[in-house]
């Protein structure tokens, strides 16, 4: 499924927070968009399989193509991470103070399974909340291990899903042809189930719901057991580690940072090219994209997600363009709200409740879309930050945390001998 996932700032005061947490954070919610537009602007089928539906050619081709290549499974990768780092952040501050750390964490956790939930089954489908709320109640326990065996338990949790997925395909590509055609019937139709949400999410929202339903329920059942479960777990898990090693918080060296992105480049981006190519040479046959070629990127997607983190930690290492930098953190200080924000804009955009474009925009035009989202939150975000503490839904969660209202707006600075 889309990378719709992220990470979300530790109830903290303003003051307290991670620059460099918060430009990552930034970086990964805005590219986050460029693969969930996909899934907003069209059936289902186009984001696992681009030649599905839609225009592939010209501009549109190159598009579906290094939105594979460096955005697919990458920012979900980075926003696993950052979760994970959020959790240790988080636990570490209230245990400074005294506070049940593993009480507060729960409470979190329920209701941004509460908030998931919602936006699940009321706005679209690709949620990503209830997977991660999910996912942090059992990491935690494992946050005070060290870190190297947090990267080494995180890296087994990772392959189950490869394994099973990988298992998954071995097994099918043995069957009988009439096993295969059973499968294939009950699956259904490609064809037709593209029609059909052309149709259903050209309507109303009412009418929506008897494929958001059932598909929300797909990515939270099976979905979850195959893929999210494992690898947002152990992602989190290597989180962790690259937390307490300091990479997160821009205090690793230089040449470590380099090192990163030279991993990303030299190794990930081949791995996760070679995997794409093999697709395309396959013609996109859904057992080899998506239970064996799909183990390139599976795997190589981390790599670039590494190099990302380097790049980003390089450039806020850098100095340069402080207002931009500014910028990006803001958004990341809001990135409940800036997720949630991104799915009612796209929802209205494209959705028959709203201007009703679904399937009628090409990737080009779904890049400019992006553009013109993340634009308005790259100004919003900065602006409602100065009036206040916290973004909107991450007051509200706060202070359901607390159960207890949270003071939202900035005091006014005073003013010697006013």
């Amino acid at each position: 499924m889309a990378d719709a996932g992220l990470t979300l700032a530790a109830p903290a005061l303003p003051a307290k927070r991670i620059a460099s947490i918060d430009v990552l954070r930034g970086v990964a919610l805005l590219g986050i968009l460029v693969l969930n537009i996909q899934t907003f602007a069209m059936p289902f089928e186009a984001y696992t399989n681009p030649t599905a539906y839609g225009d592939l050619t010209g501009a549109n081709h190159w598009v579906a193509y290094f939105t594979h290549v460096l955005g697919d499974m990458k920012f979900m990768a980075i926003f696993s991470m950052l979760f994970g780092a959020g959790i240790v952040l988080l636990t570490e501050r209230l245990e400074a103070t005294g506070r049940s750390a593993i009480g507060v964490h729960y409470r979190r956790m329920l209701w941004l399974l509460a908030f998931g939930f919602i936006h699940a089954y009321g706005i679209w489908y690709g949620d990503i909340l209830v997977g991660y709320a999910i996912c942090g109640m059992w990491v935690v326990w494992l946050r005070s291990l060290q870190p190297w065996l947090l990267v080494l338990i995180g890296l087994v949790v990772v392959s189950i899903s490869s394994i099973l997925m990988g298992g998954m395909g071995l097994l099918l590509l043995v069957s009988t042809e009439e096993e295969l055609a059973e499968i294939t019937a009950s699956l259904g139709s490609p064809e037709e189930s593209i029609q059909s949400q052309l149709e259903i999410y050209r309507s109303g929202w009412v009418a929506q719901l008897s494929h958001r339903l059932p598909a929300a329920g797909t990515m939270q059942t099976m979905m979850f057991g195959f893929y999210t479960l494992w690898r947002a777990s152990g992602l989190m898990l290597i989180g962790m580690a690259l937390y307490r090693w300091g990479v997160f918080s821009c205090r690793a060296s230089t040449a470590t940072y380099a090192m990163m992105l030279a991993l990303g480049i030299l190794f990930g981006i081949p791995i996760v090219w070679w995997g794409l190519e093999l697709k395309w040479d396959a013609n996109w046959e859904w057992i080899q994209s998506e239970f064996l070629y799909y183990q390139f990127n599976y795997w190589g997607s981390m790599l670039v997600a590494l190099g990302w983190v380097g790049l980003v930690m390089l450039f806020v290492k850098s100095g340069m363009l402080r207002w931009f930098q500014h910028a990006l953190a803001c958004v990341g200080r809001m990135a409940l709200t800036n997720y949630l924000l991104q799915s009612l804009v796209c929802t209205l955009v494209f959705y028959g409740h709203g201007l009703g474009y679904f399937g009628e925009v090409d990737r080009v035009g779904q890049i400019l879309v992006v553009l013109g989202v993340s634009v308005a939150q790259l100004i919003w975000s900065p602006l409602w930050l100065a009036a206040f503490r916290f973004g909107p839904f991450e007051w509200l969660w706060r202070s359901l945390t607390y159960w207890n209202l949270q003071p939202l707006r900035r005091r006014p600075p005073v003013i010697p001998g006013g």
